[in-house]
């Protein structure tokens, strides 16, 4: 805004006290204001209100106020989304590194297959959704020879999982050797 420039809702030149009180009145009645309103509100006549609505265009005002009204509450929304998403990035940071320490200290072979399974799913849920993907939009799971995993009975879920466990322990056994 120029030096100078008066907003539309402001005081307007050769706008008197008494005419722009009336306006505030009426600008701040919301989407319910009326000329009516105001002139019952302030004892004022409809006619001089009604007058000074015409001259000083107290509807364009009114909505001009109201558009800067919106534009400021969707300003402070977008911050608070800002200072949440950074605030919980903080605290995730924080609860990740407690959970990779403690991660590091479990022995493999002490988790059961529905254990491995539930944190498989997790980390998965978690990589998804740190690239952007789309919440509730879940891809097929398969192992490594393509097999759908959720069309695995529980009986053939449970040896696949145990089949992984061996893997993870060799795997394990030769990179401490």
């Amino acid at each position: 805004m120029a030096e100078g420039t008066v907003e539309a809702w402001e005081r307007q030149s050769g706008e008197s006290v008494q005419a722009f009180e009336a306006f505030a009145a009426y600008r701040d009645l919301g989407a319910a204001r009326s000329v009516a309103k105001v002139a019952r509100e302030l004892g004022k006549s409809t006619t001089l209100l009604f007058r000074w609505s015409r001259q000083y265009a107290w509807v364009m005002r009114a909505t001009a106020y109201d558009r800067e009204q919106d534009r400021l509450f969707l300003a402070e929304q977008q911050q608070a989304r800002r200072d949440i998403a950074r605030r919980h990035a903080k605290l995730a940071q924080a609860f990740l590194g407690k959970a990779v320490a403690r991660l590091q200290a479990l022995d493999p072979r002490e988790l059961s297959p529905s254990d491995l399974l539930r944190y498989f799913q997790v980390a998965a849920e978690i990589e998804r959704r740190a690239v952007g993907e789309i919440p509730g939009m879940t891809a097929v799971a398969v192992d490594e020879q393509g097999a759908d995993v959720a069309a695995l009975t529980d009986e053939d879920r449970r040896a696949r999982m145990e089949q992984l466990r061996r893997e993870l322990e060799r795997r394990l056994s030769e990179d401490a050797q």
